[in-house]
């Protein structure tokens, strides 16, 4: 991308919306706004109309959760104007108990983007005409891709023979926490491999084997 075309777009931007940006930066090749929610609406919206602009279309949304900061969360829009060539990245922060205003009526393809935030991170958008999980199942409790998210999840799910449907039930791990020395994978396993077995066979074989060429060796006759 060309970056003089970055600094000039850049340069505009901070120019007409100066009062609505939090920072402008480029970096890698590519342009991002920091602004407030409050703004976003505005601050797309031109976007999407000025002709020096002219970014048509939102390619994403996604989530960015930071457990250790404040704001917690960062929502992230990229946009793509096909006739400038050039691409643009917005970060909205976001408070843990705060929202996001839509902006489906700007972009018709921000209703599936904001469910998937909304499943994912659990950050709300105000005035989303539909807003529901998109991608977890119905029932699901917590936000997946939040960092505090247990991998394991809360609970599983199978196929119950008796019932004839999907039932669910607290996840139970298989295996405790173990502490190893290192120094054998297998420290602490109650069963013992076949190859385990046949080792210290051939082991014993060879200590014998190699005791009495050693005293062959050292017999003085």
């Amino acid at each position: 991308m060309d970056h003089q075309a970055l600094k000039d777009l850049a340069a505009h931007l901070d120019a007409t919306l100066g009062d609505y940006l939090q920072g402008v930066h480029i970096a890698q090749g590519e342009l991002t706004l920091q602004v407030h929610a409050e703004g976003l609406h505005r601050i797309l919206k031109f976007l999407r109309d000025d002709s020096a602009c002219h970014f048509e279309m939102l390619v994403d949304i996604c989530g960015v959760d930071y457990p250790d900061r404040e704001p917690r969360f960062d929502v992230v829009y990229h946009l793509l104007s096909i006739g400038n060539n050039l691409r643009i990245r917005v970060k909205v922060g976001v408070e843990e108990d705060a929202a996001v205003p839509s902006i489906v009526a700007l972009y018709s393809t921000a209703g599936w983007f904001e469910r998937e935030v909304w499943d994912l991170f659990g950050v709300y958008f105000t005035d989303h005409p539909d807003l529901r999980r998109l991608l977890t199942d119905y029932g699901f409790e917590g936000h997946p891709l939040r960092k505090d998210f247990p991998l394991t999840g809360y609970v599983e799910l199978r196929y119950d023979d008796e019932q004839k449907r999907v039932v669910y039930e607290p996840v139970k791990l298989t295996q405790d926490y173990r502490s190893f020395d290192f120094t054998s994978p297998w420290e602490g396993a109650e069963y013992i491999l076949p190859a385990d077995e046949n080792a210290a066979e051939n082991t014993a074989e060879n200590t014998a084997e190699n005791a009495a060429e050693n005293a062959a060796n050292s017999d003085p006759s």
